[in-house]
């Protein structure tokens, strides 16, 4: 197969990967669609994060047609090889075609994610051959980076009710929800004292941890486990002071590891023995899911300082009481998870205990439920709570004339039609937010690999979705009244 540049999407997709436009970096590539819209006499609105929304009046015989919005983001998730001396932020991609038909950029990622839809949306608004209706065209940015971008679009911009969100793939399928969530961010000011007691370590190892969208797969969470070990202790009667407790490397991520430095006046056979009996439940707990999980306890240097008493009790506390993992699954959607909350990061400095915590649920009321929890809990162990990053959510509704029509051009070609939903963020919940009657699609190419090197887009679906495209977008849809 061909990277034939003759044939628009491709051409538009090889000038897009000559730009540097890594997440923060898009600047460069946004003029660029600017000035695109300019040379084609074509209304165009930049904003203050780069942002480009381009508009396409309707060809003759489709003034009253339904207007439609294409999206994709334009900004790509800078991966490379070990070894590499690509510069994302100034060097151009360099594509290459393997002897299979797929498509991929020399050890770094490709950009299909979201190069496609970006090179879609150029070619169709570069067609004047196609028919269509009243097109929006929406460039985000900061999309890999927590849909940043997205979440300065203005309500009063959007001038359609119908949306094909091209940051999908698979060819046959599209999603039919998305979860919205929101960071919290708990803190608990340290107040030291001298220490005395000897010192210990726990170590909660062997988790598999993974991406908190698989969340429902009911992995262990190493920091809340080590804040169980804590608590089961001393309700033996085994005193502890915490002097740091450290676990986690992403709020989307499910922590493996966590370390936790206390004293404690106890006999060092009973903590052992508490934190040995926590161990042996815990593993019969997670025998099918983290069978290797592995708590250890060890002597160490006794600390210099520990917290006192009130700051100890309520760190361990808010980690073994508050809500966390799997929440509300789906009842009309097979293994969708709903809601969820991951406690992702715990960091110990010289001021202060942090907690970062993401939640995830395709309903902001749930959202908004799970964060009063979190945030009742924080007034209760007098810690501090901050809401940080909110987006929204995108709902599956059972009635979609979108759908229908994707379903009809996919079973035209002889293929079967598939949906799916996902329990991660999307740009659709940013858009369904600012415009709740949006009918919503998403709809792209078969690629792998995305935010790898190993990224790669299938070249034959490329030209396929393409034709696939334009007769969603060119179909008749008679504009409602009133």
């Amino acid at each position: 197969m061909e990277f034939d540049l003759t044939k628009p999407h491709c051409y538009w997709f090889n000038e897009i990967s000559k730009i540097p436009h890594p997440s923060r970096h898009e600047k460069q590539i946004s003029d660029f669609i600017v000035g695109f819209a300019k040379e084609r006499g074509l209304y165009w609105k930049q904003d203050h994060v780069w942002n480009v929304i381009v508009e396409k009046p309707a060809t003759p015989g489709y003034e009253n047609a339904e207007p439609i919005i294409l999206q994709a983001h334009i900004d790509m998730v800078p991966a490379k090889t070990e070894g590499s001396a690509h510069n994302f932020e100034t060097d151009p991609l360099t594509l290459y075609v393997d002897e299979e038909g797929w498509l991929h950029a020399k050890d770094t990622t490709l950009g299909d994610d979201d190069g496609h839809g970006v090179a879609y949306m150029l070619a169709i608004l570069d067609d004047d051959e196609l028919p269509h209706p009243y097109l929006q065209c929406y460039f985000t940015t900061m999309e890999e980076v927590g849909l940043l971008g997205s979440m300065e679009l203005k309500a009063e911009d959007i001038k359609a009710d119908r949306m094909i969100s091209l940051d999908g793939g698979g060819e046959t399928t599209t999603a039919i929800s998305a979860a919205g969530g929101c960071n919290v961010f708990i803190r608990k000011e340290i107040t030291w004292e001298e220490n005395t007691l000897p010192g210990y370590q726990i170590n909660v190892t062997g988790l598999i941890g993974g991406h908190s969208g698989g969340i429902d797969k009911e992995k262990g969470n190493a920091i809340v486990i080590a804040s169980r070990v804590l608590e089961e202790a001393g309700r033996k009667g085994i005193d502890i002071r915490l002097a740091s407790i450290q676990g986690g490397e992403k709020d989307n991520a499910i922590p493996r590891l966590t370390e936790v430095q206390f004293v404690s006046s106890a006999d060092a056979e009973d903590i052992c023995a508490a934190v040995k009996e926590s161990e042996k439940n815990i593993r019969t707990e997670l025998e099918f899911s983290d069978p290797d999980v592995k708590i250890t306890v060890k002597p160490i240097t006794a600390p210099v300082k520990v917290m006192d008493e009130k700051t100890s009790n309520a760190v361990i506390d808010y980690a073994y009481l508050m809500p966390n993992g799997f929440l509300h699954k789906s009842m009309v959607i097979e293994n969708l998870t709903v809601t969820s909350l991951n406690l992702g990061v715990v960091t110990t400095n010289d001021k202060e205990v942090f907690y970062d915590i993401l939640i995830r649920s395709a309903m902001d009321h749930a959202t908004d439920d799970v964060k009063d929890r979190l945030h009742v809990l924080a007034e209760l162990l007098d810690m501090r709570f901050e809401l940080a990053g909110r987006y929204a959510g995108w709902n599956y509704e059972p009635v979609s004339p979108m759908r229908d029509l994707m379903k009809s051009v996919v079973e035209k070609r002889g293929n079967e039609y598939k949906e799916f939903a996902v329990h991660g963020g999307c740009e659709c919940g940013v858009f369904k937010a600012l415009n709740p009657k949006l009918d919503i699609l998403t709809f792209g190419p078969i690629g792998s690999g995305a935010h790898t090197p190993e990224e790669k887009l299938d070249l034959a679906s490329f030209d396929r979705s393409y034709e696939m495209l334009k007769e969603m977008v060119s179909t008749y849809v008679e504009k409602k009244q009133g």
